[in-house]
């Protein structure tokens, strides 16, 4: 069994909507009331969510965004690329990995609200954890529309081509 393999089965991943694999090890049993979040919020949410999560080979996690900030942690392999796109266009490429040397950091943050793809670094395969807070909901979840996205930054045509399903 492959190394991917072998992380897939110990950690019980499953195919995640955006790409890769994916399991959630953490929710807050405690919640932060709509009242005492932004606005952006649709109600209620946890106050943290963790999971696992695995891409490997040419496979991608696609561009969206969340309303939380999302702390990605390295865990294994050969690290990830975030890429990321702030409202005002401007682009910033995240190294994830455990090479400090050639600019990776085992901790990194997207800011709430930036759209953010990731990939596998030379096709080989990065296991992470991403904590949200407040928690991860599906409800403040949007997958970007390849279209739309390529409209709002042109300048970023290439990227956002290849890192969109659609």
């Amino acid at each position: 069994m492959d190394q991917i393999s072998r992380w897939i089965e110990e950690l019980g991943l499953q195919p995640h909507p955006e790409g890769g694999w994916y399991k959630e090890v953490y929710r807050s049993s405690e919640q932060i009331g709509a009242a005492g979040l932004p606005e952006r919020f649709g109600g209620a949410r946890s106050f943290s969510t963790s999971i696992y999560f695995l891409l490997a080979g040419d496979n991608f996690s696609a561009f969206h965004r969340i309303k939380s900030d999302e702390l990605w942690h390295f865990y294994a392999g050969d690290g990830l690329t975030i890429h990321t796109i702030a409202a005002n266009g401007e682009y910033e490429a995240i190294k994830l990995g455990n090479r400090p040397e050639a600019g990776e950091s085992f901790q990194a943050v997207v800011p709430a609200g930036r759209w953010f793809a990731s990939e596998a670094k030379g096709g080989s395969y990065g296991l992470v954890g991403c904590t949200v807070a407040p928690g991860f909901d599906f409800a403040d979840f949007e997958l970007a529309e390849r279209d739309r996205l390529t409209a709002e930054f042109p300048q970023h045509r290439d990227l956002i081509e290849r890192l969109t399903r659609g």
